[in-house]
Formats: C-alpha cells, sequence, structure tokens
C-alpha cells in the first residue's frame, strides 16, 4: 500500500471535495501509482484485479483533463458489459458531483438506441460503453470522435476474450493520434500486447499484485447439500443471520429463475438477474437492490464484475462455480472497503474436489459448517424473543394490564399457562408482522416466464392461463423481451454487449 493522501496526489478542489464527500480517505495502491502519471499526460497500461480501485485511478484523470465548456465527446471509456458501463458512469458522476455541468452517459446495447443519440446529440463531455454499441454509433456518425483527449479500456483482456477484437480496433483507429490511452487489465496476454503496441504510445505499466485473491475479512464456509435440500437450508441460514443484502449466485439462467421463485414462495424479499432479461428492468432490479428494497438478489456471473455494492452482507454460491477466479469474483462482493463478509457455498458428492481445488488457488481455507437443525432454528428465535422480554422487563418498558392478569387467574388459568400464551401471541405477530414487511418490499418487477406451449404467450410458472397483464398469472409476450430459451438460433435474439 502506498501511504499518500489524496491531496499528494495534485487533486483540483473540486474533485478533493468530491472524494471527501464519498469517505475516501487514502487512495488504493493503483490510485496512488496511476494518478500522478495520468497528470503527466502519460499513456498507461495498469495491471490490477478487480475490486483494486482502479475506477477511481482513471476516472480522477480523466475528469480533470475535460473542458466543461466545449459540449463534446473528450473522453472515452470502454467497458466489457452493460452492468461494467453503468457502475463506471456512476462512479464517474460520484466522483464529478462538483464540476459543474458535467454531462457523463453510459451507451450499450440492449437500451432504446435512440435515447442514446439523443443524448449525444444534446452534447456531453464523457461517454463509457461497450464495444459493440460505441461502434453502432460512431457509424451513425452520431458519436463524434475528434475531440476525444483520452481513451480508457477497462477490463481490455475480457473485451478481447468476448471478441470484441475488431470493434475496438475500429474504435481506437478512429482517435486523434495525440490522445491519451489508458489500459487497465487484469492478466497480460499476447492480444493484450498486440493491441497496447498498436495504440498506446510508449506505456508505462504499472503493476499491483495482490497478496491473496481473496481477503481475510471474508469468513467463508461450505454446507454439504443435496439440490434438492438448497432453498431449505438457506432459508434457515437467512432466518437464522438476518443479512440487510444478500446475493446468491447460481450457474445457469433457468437455476436463477426456479431459486428465485422459491424464495418469493417463502416470503423473502428477492428478484433476479441473468442475460435474458431486459436491460431496464435488470437496471430497475439493481436500484431497488442498492436502495435495500430488495434483500436478496438472485445472479449469473453477470452480476459477479459489474455490481459494485459495498454494504452486501453476504454472498450465497447456490451452484458451486466451474471455474476458481468466479469464485473470487463472487465473493469480492462482500467484505469491501474493509467491512466483515460472509461467503456460503453449498456443495455435494464430487463437487467438492472442485471447492477443495477453489481453496488450493485462492490460498484460502474454505472451511466446512453443519447445517443448522429446526429445533436449533426454533431455539435461536425463542431466545431473541427472551432477550427482547427481558431488557423490556429491565427499562420497565411496558404498560400495566394487572387486572386482565387477575382475570385470567380467577377463571383458574395459572401464571405458567397464562405466559405460554402470551409468548405463543407474540411469535405468531413477529412471524405475520415479517410477512407483511416482505410483501410491503417485494420488487414490482415480474417474476420468471416459461413458455406454455402456446404460440405468442407466456405464463409464471405455476401460474393461471396467459393472458393479458393483470390477469393471474399472465403476461403478454410483449412484457418480456429477451432471448428465447429455444428455437432457432439467432431467430428473436439479438447481440448482447
Amino acid at each position: 500500500m502506498i501511504e499518500k493522501s489524496f491531496g499528494e496526489l495534485g487533486l483540483s478542489h473540486e474533485l478533493q471535495r468530491a472524494v471527501q464527500k464519498l469517505g475516501f480517505e487514502t487512495p488504493s495502491s493503483i490510485q496512488a501509482l496511476t494518478i500522478p502519471v495520468a497528470y503527466e499526460g502519460q499513456d498507461i497500461l495498469g495491471i490490477s484485479e478487480t475490486g483494486s480501485g482502479k475506477t477511481a485511478a482513471f476516472g480522477i484523470p480523466a475528469l480533470e483533463s475535460i473542458d466543461l465548456s466545449d459540449r463534446r465527446p473528450q473522453v472515452l471509456i470502454l467497458c466489457p458489459t452493460r452492468e461494467l458501463s453503468v457502475q463506471v458512469c456512476e462512479e464517474v458522476h460520484r466522483l464529478g458531483s462538483e464540476l459543474k455541468g458535467l454531462s457523463a452517459i453510459p451507451v450499450y446495447g440492449g437500451a432504446p438506441i435512440s435515447r442514446q443519440i439523443r443524448s449525444l446529440k444534446d452534447g456531453v463531455h464523457l461517454v463509457v460503453g461497450t464495444p459493440g454499441r460505441l461502434l453502432d454509433l460512431y457509424q451513425k456518425k452520431v458519436l463524434k470522435t475528434g475531440a476525444i483527449r483520452m481513451v480508457v479500456l477497462d477490463e481490455a483482456d475480457r473485451m478481447l476474450d468476448m471478441g470484441f477484437k475488431d470493434d475496438m480496433n475500429t474504435i481506437l483507429g478512429s482517435l486523434p493520434e495525440d490522445r491519451q490511452s489508458l489500459f487497465f487489465s487484469a492478466t497480460m496476454n499476447r492480444e493484450v500486447e498486440k493491441l497496447i503496441h498498436r495504440f498506446a504510445n510508449q506505456p508505462k505499466e504499472i503493476r499491483v499484485k495482490k497478496k491473496e485473491l481473496t481477503v481475510s475479512t471474508i469468513d467463508q464456509c461450505y454446507y454439504e447439500v443435496r439440490s434438492r435440500s438448497k432453498v431449505e437450508v438457506l432459508s434457515r441460514l437467512l432466518d437464522i443471520e438476518p443479512t440487510r443484502l444478500a446475493v446468491v449466485f447460481c450457474n445457469t439462467k433457468v437455476m436463477v429463475d426456479e431459486c428465485c421463485e422459491a424464495l418469493l414462495a417463502r416470503g423473502y424479499s428477492a428478484d433476479r438477474i441473468h442475460g435474458d432479461i431486459p436491460q431496464n428492468i435488470r437496471e430497475r432490479t439493481i436500484k431497488l437492490f442498492r436502495e435495500g428494497k430488495v434483500e436478496l438478489l438472485v445472479a449469473t456471473d453477470v452480476a459477479a464484475r459489474g455490481l459494485d455494492i459495498d454494504d452486501i452482507d453476504v454472498v450465497f454460491n447456490y451452484d458451486i462455480p466451474h471455474d476458481p477466479e468466479d469464485y473470487v469474483h463472487r465473493v469480492g462482493r462482500t467484505g469491501r472497503a474493509g467491512r466483515f463478509g460472509r461467503a456460503v457455498s453449498f456443495v455435494f458428492g464430487r463437487e467438492i474436489h472442485r471447492l477443495e481445488a477453489i481453496g488450493r488457488y485462492t490460498k484460502h481455507a474454505i472451511k466446512r459448517a453443519k447445517i443448522p437443525t429446526v429445533e436449533e432454528l426454533q431455539g435461536l428465535r425463542e431466545n431473541k424473543l427472551f432477550e427482547n422480554l427481558k431488557l423490556r422487563l429491565e427499562e420497565n418498558r411496558f404498560e400495566r394490564y394487572g387486572n386482565l392478569f387477575d382475570r385470567l387467574l380467577d377463571q383458574g388459568h395459572t401464571p405458567t399457562d397464562i405466559a405460554n400464551g402470551l409468548f405463543t401471541m407474540l411469535k405468531e405477530a413477529e412471524a405475520k408482522e415479517n410477512q407483511e414487511i416482505r410483501e410491503d418490499t417485494e420488487p414490482s418487477s415480474p417474476k420468471p416466464h416459461y413458455r406454455d406451449g402456446k404460440k405468442g404467450h407466456f405464463r409464471r410458472k405455476g401460474g393461471g392461463p396467459p393472458g393479458r397483464r393483470g390477469s393471474k398469472g399472465g403476461f403478454r409476450r410483449s412484457n418480456y423481451k429477451g432471448k428465447r430459451s429455444g428455437g432457432p438460433k439467432g431467430k428473436g435474439q439479438r447481440r448482447e454487449n
């Protein structure tokens, strides 16, 4: 860690105020090493893992380079996914909150291009986007690149892995030769080297090594659970240790839908995101989750790299990932910014060998935990009720109902029976209150949909007949515009970037 303050890095007064408002005290290693070099106008190659703070490392110099009086795009940031594009743009807005008149927009596939065209024509200073949509806007002559002063490639290795090589070459080739180029990548391979050799001007390499892939502030454990029992065990864990925000990761879209449906049926405030869900619904779901209106977010790995929320208490690996690196990215959603977090994995049978391989890869022990029994869960609830009542009695925070107590005694009821009856009523009232809270906070986005075998219709799993939105269990087809799960390849599908 480089021991410097943000003030020593040469930030303008506006950006220093914004950083202070965000609660940043000292820069991370990648920030302390990158920002001074970027201020000198030098090209940079940053090798740094996800979660190291690189968004601020390039976001601060990018904002410093902008002329707010010029409403043309001056900074271009390329990201591999829609989620990361939105996340980076939100961080840019937070960092630039003290810059009056700043305009920055995210552009990506899956959202109406007409709205993005309108924003670009109105004038923006900074554009964040995926290569596919940026190329579309450039070819439509809406994205003007003549005034670009800085280009940033965030997760360059992943964009190349996703097949964006030609798009990136076209976009980078259209930029002014005197612009500044910042490349950030978690790994260095031959394709990344070729890209940098072609488009960067003697970049300074800044490499930040992580001592461990998962931080010590994350408690990692696993439970041996059969597939059919996962929802029951997950429910017990959530009831024993209530969490404010939790992410449940599944390996497939189908499993995300099934898990989310099961949690909703049990009364939890849950919603889900995966690649087949329309982008506007995904954005709304993440917003509700960030605000705490959704407690459980069920997701595929589409969220593992793009979800940047500091207050996630626990991550559940409902399905153990096949790639150890995916495990690292999932677990990295909790225990952020020095906070304590938990990572819980469900495994069974041969999956234990995959978990052992993950432990060797991360060099961090993943301990086995015992599944709480129904009796233990009941005991914990009773202890909580007991402690609450004890505290109320000690603080004398109760009203007097001696006359009612005497009337019950006169009718032959013992003090023990009266207490048992009152405790039972308290437990029932608490259960009802929790259910009402969950129903009040349940997200309004559509639940998972399934084909019902009839042309042009979707229905909820377990719901009524298909029909117009508002009928029991029915939704019109126009309300769900994601990819089809079946049918000829390419028909009815769109490219997702």
